[in-house]
């Protein structure tokens, strides 16, 4: 049989020959997306920077987006909300080593996140009956007990991210009540009240921030943050689409949400649906994208509208060196994004999923 260095590394682990794994021993991914495969099954997988998969690893249903541990080659792959399991994968030797379940009366929101020295994953989740938002609480050291919660701070918590180099989270309150008695249908719109909130890892609300009245059907879904704690917001609007607000908001701790949008023509083709977002690399860019509309829309960090670029079914955004950003698309499209250009680097047999998550 024919070694490889995947089948070494992985007798060398079992055998207790090396003290640990790293990122590199997985092939160095940059990045991580769920994906679908042609013949309709499920996958999350390692990409690296020019596009190719290092890894392609099998889900039991429909991944929403992953996170990953901050030193070890372990990533947990969460369901599609409103999906009730988290993996725990060792994506050196490609194989699920703890499955976590959403408690009875809860499900997922497809997001989560490590605590800074990676010993505790929170992870957003909804409490159907009482509609509220809770984050919980998991030890890795302790095999994946689940040892905590705390509210959220609102309804319906989509993603979460971690302020660098603090455990601090924030939450995207999206404000929407759900329950899966009845799928994905939201249960509140005339009454969804949508925040911003700071979290200390024991729950504390440290900051709260919410768009303005006349706005409230803006829901805040998904973040991106930048080295100096700027965190960048994409909205969902859940009122008629011809009065859509900004798609595309900044914030900093401790002020007001500052909205970014395009000419009102270009702006309406995101059709009100911020799918995903990001900064370049080097902190001064923010691109948010539609797959609704097919478009990316790129900005500078103080407000002026850069470009807007189109590719179909395209979500996923993640920095990609210091002033461009790389993009994911169900059509299974992979593209480079620099200035005015957008070059597809790579195509594969995959739906991708809706974010593309750095490493």
């Amino acid at each position: 049989m024919k070694s490889t260095r995947r089948g070494f590394l992985t007798g060398l682990l079992a055998a207790g020959a090396v003290p640990s794994a790293t990122w590199a021993d997985a092939g160095n991914p940059t990045w991580l997306s769920a994906a679908r495969n042609t013949d309709g099954n499920y996958v999350l997988a390692g990409l690296a920077s020019d596009g190719s998969q290092r890894f392609s690893i099998a889900l039991p249903g429909r991944g929403h987006a992953a996170t990953a541990h901050p030193t070890r080659p372990e990533a947990i792959a969460f369901a599609r909300r409103p999906g009730t399991f988290a993996l725990v994968i060792d994506c050196v030797v490609g194989r699920e080593i703890a499955g976590l379940e959403a408690p009875d009366g809860r499900h997922f929101y497809g997001h989560g996140v490590f605590s800074k020295d990676g010993n505790l994953l929170f992870t957003p989740e909804n409490d159907y009956d009482n509609g509220v938002g809770i984050i919980g609480v998991w030890d890795r050291a302790a095999h994946w007990v689940r040892v905590g919660e705390f509210s959220s701070g609102g309804t319906g918590p989509h993603e979460m991210i971690r302020l660098p180099g603090q455990d601090i989270l924030v939450v995207a309150n999206g404000g929407i009540e759900t329950h899966p008695d009845t799928g994905r249908a939201k249960l509140n719109i005339p009454d969804m009240r949508p925040n911003l909130s700071y979290l200390s890892t024991t729950g504390q609300i440290l900051d709260q921030v919410e768009p303005a009245e006349a706005e409230y059907m803006n829901s805040v879904r998904h973040l991106a943050v930048r080295a100096d704690g700027l965190v960048a917001c994409a909205l969902q609007w859940q009122g008629e689409r011809f009065a859509a607000p900004p798609s595309l908001a900044l914030h900093r701790q401790g002020e007001a949400l500052s909205f970014m949008q395009a000419t009102e023509a270009l702006h309406q083709q995101m059709h009100g649906y911020g799918g995903s977002v990001s900064f370049s690399g080097d902190g001064s860019q923010v691109a948010v994208t539609s797959p609704r509309g097919g478009v990316l829309q790129v900005f500078d960090v103080d407000g002026a509208f850069y470009h807007q670029h189109h590719l179909p079914d395209v979500c996923g955004v993640a920095p990609d060196g210091q002033a461009g950003f790389l993009v994911t698309a169900g059509t299974g499209d992979i593209a480079r994004v620099q200035g005015a250009d957008l070059q597809i680097v790579s195509r594969h047999g995959v739906q991708w999923d809706n974010h593309l998550v750095p490493v």
